[in-house]
């Protein structure tokens, strides 16, 4: 069932390319393994995925150490302070920064280790009081205090989009977050080219893939739902 599931997610992402005039090879699959054993990771691994997200520190440690060293990591949960140095060095990419202190704390951890670690800036594009993530006129302002630091790489910026019955209703949202990033990058600030756009779930990633995202983020569409009384 795993195999089916995935594969008919790479076809509607397929679909939705040839709709909008892109190439598929633009848009990164990210299975959302969050709760899933590590089986099931082994089944969608032997499809050929392997870029996993994440959302919970603890089990991508446990993950990163006992699966395939091939497999592309990345941290797309919420993310402490203070569990900033087991990420940075494991994950590919944190799409999750959502504030100075945390910016500041990757890029000190990085620095320590010799790396750049790559990062996405969270937008809170529909103003949703339950999310994380800057609101899209705090943006320019975030990537201009960390465009010196050199332990970070800002590669673009991820959303999550309200939960709704109709996907449609969030293509003005996936608008809002592709036209900020062309807006930063028009800016020319130092240090700053983004390139990747985080957006897109189970429920709207194929309005997302039309809308421009760069990389999705699909977990139950391919491993079914979640048991969080095992998380």
């Amino acid at each position: 069932m795993l195999k089916s599931n995935y594969e008919a997610v790479k076809k509607n992402i397929k679909a939705a390319c040839e709709r909008s005039g892109r190439d598929k090879s633009e848009v990164c699959l990210i299975a959302v393994s969050k709760t899933k054993p590590q089986e099931d990771i082994m089944q969608i691994y032997e499809c050929g995925e392997h870029q996993f997200g994440e959302n919970y520190v603890q089990e991508m440690v446990d993950k990163v150490d006992a699966l395939p060293k091939d497999i592309v990591w990345h941290m797309i949960g919420h993310l402490q302070r203070n569990k900033v140095k087991y990420v940075v060095g494991r994950a590919s990419m944190i799409h999750s920064v959502d504030s100075l202190r945390l910016a500041e704390a990757v890029n000190q951890e990085a620095v320590k280790k010799g790396i750049v670690a790559d990062i996405l800036i969270e937008v809170n594009v529909a103003g949703e009081l339950n999310k994380f993530g800057f609101k899209p006129e705090e943006v320019e302002a975030f990537v201009r205090a960390i465009s010196g630091f050199s332990g970070i790489r800002v590669r673009g910026l991820m959303t999550s989009a309200p939960y709704v019955e109709n996907p449609e209703d969030n293509r003005c949202y996936f608008r809002q977050l592709k036209q900020l990033c062309v807006d930063i990058n028009a800016k020319n600030i130092d240090n700053i080219n983004m390139d990747v756009l985080s957006m897109g779930m189970t429920n709207d990633y194929v309005i997302a893939v039309e809308e421009g995202a760069t990389h999705i983020r699909v977990g139950t569409a391919i491993f079914g739902h979640r048991d969080y009384g095992n998380a």
